[in-house]
């Protein structure tokens, strides 16, 4: 070993690598609350999201034993100082990748980030423990452990706290914050820092670590891809099985690489031994059970119903217990041994888990939020770290102490980045059932308010046409049901048949509980924006054509009054024309009666002369003037009876008819005649009027009904222009019955996501049963005196 600075100011370099050490471990806990923030914003579900996390974990886990040979070989200064290189140029482009919504940048830009943070622990802790002064060095390797837990506890609030101050809109400055500390200890580091650089390096087993990588990144792609609640189908997809098939290909080749390591990342010896191998298996299950801790702070935000990003705060509580949980731990070690402090820390991580399901998703309160995460802290606080390095150091011989550490790390960190690949997807199936039991409870059906002179229209319209005088002129006019649309139904599910646009159904999915209520009023505005247009249109259309079958119906109105005021018209002739004629017959027969009065006249007065001129006396036999009856059928030219006045004004058919008159019965003929003719027009005449005065009704009755059909129509078009305001003042109703629902559409949307996190920590509590089931088979041994516990207390 050799050391490039002579002369070392152990402060200073305290200072840069426990700053390094502490922007390291606030930067694991600083996701976790934006972890939905981030995903949300950048439009992936909960599977894609969780991502962020797992990318870190494994890269984390990957680049440490690399990191800690180039630090060997290079000089710890120069590769502590590329390790927070890169994780300063990570975590700039991970708030970059906000300004270019990419997802894939961000998780680039998270593995780069872990690439750094996996060589800035190590090699802080190795150089303390190796080169400080022994009357320096526990105190530094305690502060190793003292800044890496504090920044571990607060990272998750202190996530939040950004989010607070800067908006969950804006969440790249969680990563921003990396930027100056970055750059402060870059420029200290070139100035203070020795190059401490080791010896006969071995060889870095680079095929190892890249098989062991790609074998845990096929496990964890199959792993998404599966449906536990459609096992059978999503296992047998393209998406997972062929990712399964080269992890079982790639396990005897990563098996051969290991036997020819020099230096391999997992020593295979290890797996010989049952007891070493319990332990492995027991530091999975920790890394599994350690990442229910990133689901801690979503589940607080839905039980305590506060907004996305502040679930970070209650991550205190439990990062405070595990903190008091981790020494604690240490001490009951010496005391009752390890395999009863470890099987405690299991047995309190599974009570808290059990209490978590049954006790605060049913009964959320401060108090049981705050209990749950106390009994998951502490056990968290007694797995994690200490006990499984005892173990593990209890098992190896002191000389391969910093390889079993660094494998018992590994297998760890290969557990906490499988995990979340498993828990998530519970979350992500309660989360699918977000939006169907919400909506179920959404009102199925919106009131639209009663149209201006909708049932008016309907009621005249029906009047009209059983009308027998003018009903038949309607009777191809036709009227839409202006009353039928009282109830609209309402189905805004993605099983509905609507076309609901994508981001709508995102906006529904990445809801939480505070938002729940709001973006389900977005969702039901922007969807009465879709559908009620073509509703409005059905609606207008068949107002549209009432109007045209009523302007078709006034069209046919006016044709028909036309038609009959030309009759009108036509029989006012015809009756002007009888009243004519009846007054020249009336005329002919006054002066028939005139003329046979005169004959009847001249007749007894020719009697009365031929009576005076025979003799008073004479004889029978002798001739005597002629009788009466003789006179009277005696020939008489009635014309020239006719006072000449008269006779000009008289037709010349009369004239001639009376030509032939000869005697007064011919006369009394003729005036028979032209009395019945008389009698025969003036019937006709009186017919006429009649009928005239019928058409005269039936006019102004179409008069009439034009004058209700032009009213309808003007009825009709205030209507139409009435239907937007009416279905937006529904979509108001609606959105107010969303706003009545608040609290059962808060308490839904809880209960069912709270199915998801039962089932996370179902897993949880489950993984802790079977350590504690493992432990039974652990054989105690008496740990070496050789151990070095620095070792122990720094992984």
């Amino acid at each position: 070993m050799t050391n490039q600075n002579k002369k070392i100011s152990y402060g200073m370099v305290m200072v840069v690598y426990l700053l390094g050490i502490f922007m390291g471990a606030l930067d694991t806990g600083i996701v976790t609350p934006a972890r939905t923030v981030i995903q949300t914003n950048l439009m992936v579900d909960d599977k894609t999201g969780i991502w962020m996390i797992t990318i870190y974990t494994l890269a984390y886990a990957a680049s440490i034993p690399v990191m800690g040979k180039l630090a060997d070989r290079f000089g710890r200064k120069y590769i502590y100082l590329l390790s927070i290189l890169l994780f300063g140029l990570g975590s700039l482009f991970c708030g970059l990748a906000q300004n270019f919504a990419s997802f894939p940048m961000l998780l680039v830009a998270r593995a780069v980030q872990a690439i750094g943070g996996g060589g800035i622990v190590p090699v802080a802790t190795a150089e303390f423990g190796t080169t400080f002064p022994k009357e320096k060095r526990g105190m530094a390797l305690g502060l190793v452990g003292g800044v890496y837990g504090i920044a571990n506890i607060f990272g998750a609030s202190a996530g939040s706290a950004i989010l607070d101050l800067a908006g969950t809109t804006n969440w790249q400055y969680i990563f921003y914050i990396n930027v100056p500390i970055t750059i402060f200890i870059l420029a200290a580091g070139l100035i203070c820092l020795p190059n401490t650089r080791i010896e006969n390096v071995k060889k870095i087993d680079i095929g190892g670590i890249t098989i062991v990588t790609i074998m845990v990144l096929c496990v964890l792609y199959g792993l998404k891809n599966i449906d536990f609640f459609d096992f059978a189908n999503t296992f047998l997809s393209t998406a997972v099985y062929p990712f399964l098939i080269i992890f079982m290909l790639l396990m005897p080749i990563f098996i051969l690489v290991e036997k020819k390591a020099e230096d391999p990342v997992i020593n295979l010896a290890y797996f010989k031994n049952s007891n070493i191998l319990i332990t492995l298996v027991l530091s999975f299950i920790t890394g599994m059970v350690s990442m229910g801790m990133i689901f801690v702070p979503q589940f607080c935000e839905n039980a305590m119903k506060t907004p996305a990003g502040k679930g970070g705060y209650y991550v205190i509580i439990l990062g405070l217990f595990a903190g008091v949980g981790a020494p604690f731990s240490g001490k009951l070690i010496d005391k009752f041994g390890v395999k009863i402090t470890l099987g405690f820390g299991f047995l309190v991580s599974c009570i808290g888990s059990l209490f978590l399901i049954f006790v605060t998703t049913n009964y959320p309160s401060i108090l049981t939020v705050v209990v749950s995460l106390i009994l998951m802290g502490l056990g968290i606080g007694f797995t994690m770290g200490t006990p499984i390095n005892y173990m593990m150091l209890d098992n190896t011989e002191a000389a391969e102490a910093n390889s079993a550490l660094a494998t018992v790390s590994l297998i760890r960190s290969i557990g906490t980045a499988v995990a979340p690949a498993i828990m998530v997807g519970f979350i992500a199936h309660a989360g699918l059932s977000v939006q169907s039991n919400v909506m179920n409870l959404l009102p199925t059906e919106v009131s639209v308010p009663t149209l201006p002179y909708a049932q008016e229209l309907t009621d005249e319209f029906n009047q009209l046409k059983s009308n027998e005088n003018i009903g038949d002129q309607l009777a191809t006019v036709s009227l839409p049901d202006l009353t039928a649309k009282q109830t609209i139904e309402i189905n805004m599910n993605e099983n509905s048949g609507n076309d609901i646009p994508e981001e709508l159904v995102a906006l529904m999915k990445e809801s939480d509980v505070t938002t729940i209520t709001e973006n389900s009023k977005t969702f039901a505005a922007r969807m009465f924006a879709i559908m009620m247009p073509d509703t409005i249109a059905e609606i207008n259309s068949g107002i549209d054509n009432g109007i045209n079958g009523l302007n078709t119906g006034i069209t046919q109105l006016d044709g028909n009054i036309a038609e009959l005021r030309t009759g009108y018209d036509g029989i006012s002739a015809g009756i002007d024309g009888m009243e004519a004629a009846l007054a020249a017959q009336q005329e002919a027969l006054h002066q028939l009666e005139s003329l046979r009065v005169t004959m009847a006249e001249m007749m007894a007065a020719a009697a009365a002369q031929m009576a005076v001129s025979t003799p008073a006396g004479m004889p029978p036999g002798v001739a005597g003037p002629p009788p009466a009856a003789t006179m009277s059928a005696a020939p008489m030219d009635v014309v020239s009876m006719i006072p000449e006045s008269v006779r000009n004004q008289l037709p010349q058919t009369v004239l001639d008819e009376l030509s032939d008159v000869k005697t007064i019965d011919d006369l009394d003929g003729k005036i028979w005649v032209l009395e019945s003719a008389i009698a025969s027009l003036s019937e006709q005449r009186d017919s006429a009027q009649a009928n005239q005065a019928q058409m005269g009704i039936a006019i102004d009755a179409m008069a009439d009904v034009k004058n209700q059909l032009t009213t309808m129509v003007n009825q009709m078009t205030i209507m139409k222009n009435a239907v937007p305001e009416a279905f937006e003042s529904s979509k108001n109703d609606y959105l107010a019955a969303i706003d009545s629902k608040k609290t059962e559409l808060e308490n839904e949307f809880q209960k069912t996501l709270n199915y998801g996190f039962k089932q996370v920590y179902w897993t949880v509590a489950i993984a802790s049963v079977l350590a504690l089931m493992l432990l039974g088979f652990y054989q105690k041994k008496s740990m070496p005196e050789e151990v070095q516990w620095e070792s122990v207390v720094e992984l």
